[in-house]
């Protein structure tokens, strides 16, 4: 009689134990609908699921057209990742549009009705092309601003030639007229007002630093120069000349006629 009691309560405790399971594994299952209002358990995240056939989608990004393949149960995210490596605009930069709307990362294409060779439009995010546009700008400012500077760097050499010049001549003793290093200190200011005047950033605005200090270098040396042509002593140089007696060593004889 304890046996067949025992035996029932067993029957009774599996069949509780397998209805909670069953319960439990109910209540685990999250549904979606299907184009067409049928309603099926929502797929998983995981990778090792089982995937799907392949559609051939048709994308239109501009005058260009595309054409890739992706797996049937893919989402719109990754079909902006293989657009990326097609296009080279980045997936965060991407808009796709199908049937007039914009589709969001997390949708998926089936759900959405998208069938082999769907045609999908691609568009570049607003504000992605207003960055691209400010980086033009950004850039075209940059080499502008390297061609002026270079050209200024061209000028700045021939006149610290100049600098240099006029160095040597007075430690050499000779005395340089004051106007010639007044009007170089006068050339190198101007070139100096005209680094000042250029815009510039980043590696530019290194290379406008080392003009300038160049420049302001050479200026400093020839104020120098001016103190020391001074007490230079002008050399004068005289030439002896030959002189020449005009008159005639001989009287010409004139000889008269009847």
């Amino acid at each position: 009689m304890m046996k067949k009691r025992s035996n029932a309560r067993g029957r009774m405790s599996e069949a509780a134990t397998n209805t909670t399971s069953s319960a439990s594994i109910e209540e685990d299952v999250e549904w979606e609908m299907r184009p067409g209002g049928m309603l099926v358990q929502k797929r998983s995240d995981n990778k090792t699921e089982i995937p799907g056939p392949k559609f051939r989608i048709r994308v239109a990004y501009g005058a260009l057209r595309y054409e890739i393949f992706v797996n049937s149960q893919a989402t719109f995210g990754e079909v902006k990742k293989l657009l990326t490596a097609e296009t080279g605009l980045q997936a965060g930069d991407q808009r796709i549009v199908y049937r007039g709307k914009e589709r969001e990362n997390g949708e998926y294409l089936d759900m959405c009705g998208v069938k082999d060779r769907t045609k999908l439009t691609l568009i570049e995010d607003p504000a992605s092309i207003e960055r691209r546009c400010i980086e033009m700008r950004r850039n075209s400012k940059i080499q502008s601003a390297h061609r002026a500077i270079s050209d200024l760097t061209i000028d700045i050499d021939k006149l610290i030639e100049q600098v240099s010049a006029i160095e040597k001549s007075i430690s050499n003793g000779v005395k340089v007229p004051e106007v010639q290093i007044t009007t170089l200190i006068e050339m190198l200011m101007r070139q100096a007002i005209k680094l000042d005047s250029i815009s510039a950033e980043g590696e530019a605005s290194s290379l406008k630093t080392l003009q300038g200090k160049r420049v302001q270098k050479c200026v400093e040396t020839l104020d120098v120069l001016k103190i020391s042509n001074a007490r230079v002593k002008a050399v004068v140089v005289t030439t002896k000349w030959e002189t020449f007696d005009p008159s005639p060593t001989t009287v010409p004889q004139w000889e008269f006629f009847d």
